[in-house]
């Protein structure tokens, strides 16, 4: 198992997919990274050299990852909300913050349903 940015790489994926477990990575991120190191897409990350390991984590330095990204998402949020601008808001209140209606759905930002008038048998 390869450990690329404090994160397990399952080894029986194909590369352009196991490095999409980083926080941070994803497919596009993924591809552009393996075509400048020319690796490989269908690469299993069991068949790869310590080599070629190594320099997926030195071209993943310059890439904010993880740690970074989780810390600086967070104090955007942060910002926003001791801003009290619109979408601030909206995060302190549990709402979808870009403009969704909330009318019918949106059930995954507000919560199980709240019973009005509690449970009656």
């Amino acid at each position: 198992m390869a450990r690329i940015a404090g994160v397990d790489i399952p080894k029986n994926k194909r590369v352009e997919i196991g490095l999409t477990y980083i926080y941070g990575v994803g497919r596009s991120t993924s591809r552009t990274l393996l075509q400048d190191l020319s690796i490989h897409f269908d690469t299993k990350v069991r068949d790869l050299s310590e080599d070629e390991v190594n320099s997926i984590r030195k071209a993943l330095d310059s890439v904010k990852i993880e740690g970074d990204l989780r810390k600086e998402i967070s104090l955007n949020i942060k910002r926003l909300k001791d801003l009290g601008c619109y979408r601030g808001l909206r995060h302190r209140a549990g709402l979808p913050v870009r403009g969704q209606n909330t009318k019918n759905n949106s059930r995954t930002r507000k919560g199980p349903k709240k019973l009005a008038g509690g449970r009656k048998k």
